[in-house]
């Protein structure tokens, strides 16, 4: 088992309640020394918290998840969502393309397509970059390590100063009760400025984005033009969706990986 996917078990794995380090090596069939790697590795992320045998888990609400690790979660599920979100928009339109894994996704399905596209993140730009036909621009100044996304306030100065046909957003969680929410406060204002430039605003989330809520508010679900989302998606959420006038998008379920890569 590859290092990124024992260290998503390992974290899946551990709650409040401490997790043994026996039960981690039955769970996931590796070594003592390798499983007391990951845990070091892991709580020297802050993902969580070793303790007298074994880890538990630490309060995440507020600090986003490694690219490293994102990036290999649900990938069959983040392709079907790009596939439908790239539907949606056509040749010659200006694009608008948050950070994330999700849209990442969404960036190598737009490869030889026509169009000009704002990358937020350099994972998407250097997919892009390879067509000939896309224009791509991306913010200046710093990147942020690990998810190579631009900084906020370079993000939030690219957007204003783009009139775009769609924006492309992404969440980390979407509830009735308090609307579209991300990780960060900085995140949340990058958000904004994408939505207020885009003359059509959609939002790509898997299924279970939709059964939770993070921190940071920066936006309702009137705020969106489309939604496109996993068969696993709470219905009666969706419904709340549809009720505020978003068109949604419900991504076909595609063949589960046999392994985690």
């Amino acid at each position: 088992m590859q290092r990124s996917s024992r260290q998503r078990m390992i974290i899946r794995a551990v709650g409040q309640q401490r997790m043994t380090v026996d039960a981690l090596i039955a769970l996931t069939g590796a070594s003592p020394i390798t499983i007391r790697r990951d845990l070091a590795d892991l709580e020297g992320r802050g993902l969580l918290k070793r303790v007298h045998g074994g880890a538990v888990r630490v309060d995440n609400r507020g600090q986003p998840m490694p690219y490293s690790l994102r990036s290999h979660e649900n990938l069959e599920q983040k392709l079907s969502l790009a596939t439908v979100a790239a539907s949606l928009i056509d040749d010659d339109q200006s694009v608008i393309l948050d950070n994330g894994t999700t849209n990442d996704a969404l960036a190598q399905t737009l490869v030889g397509r026509r169009m000009t596209v704002l990358c937020l993140s350099l994972h998407a730009a250097v997919a892009l970059g390879t067509s000939r036909d896309i224009r791509v621009i991306v913010p200046g100044g710093l990147i942020t390590p690990d998810s190579l996304s631009a900084t906020a306030a370079a993000s939030i100065q690219a957007a204003r100063d783009m009139r775009a046909d769609v924006s492309v957003l992404g969440a980390c969680a979407a509830s009735p009760a308090h609307g579209l929410t991300t990780a960060t406060w900085d995140d949340a204002q990058i958000k904004r400025a994408i939505a207020a430039a885009g003359a059509r605003r959609i939002m790509l989330a898997t299924g279970q984005k939709l059964a939770r809520t993070s921190s940071f508010r920066f936006g309702g679900f009137d705020d969106l033009d489309d939604l496109v989302v996993t068969e696993d998606a709470p219905e009666a959420v969706v419904d709340q969706f549809r009720e505020a006038g978003v068109q949604v998008h419900v991504a076909p379920e595609t063949a589960r990986r046999s392994d985690d890569d």
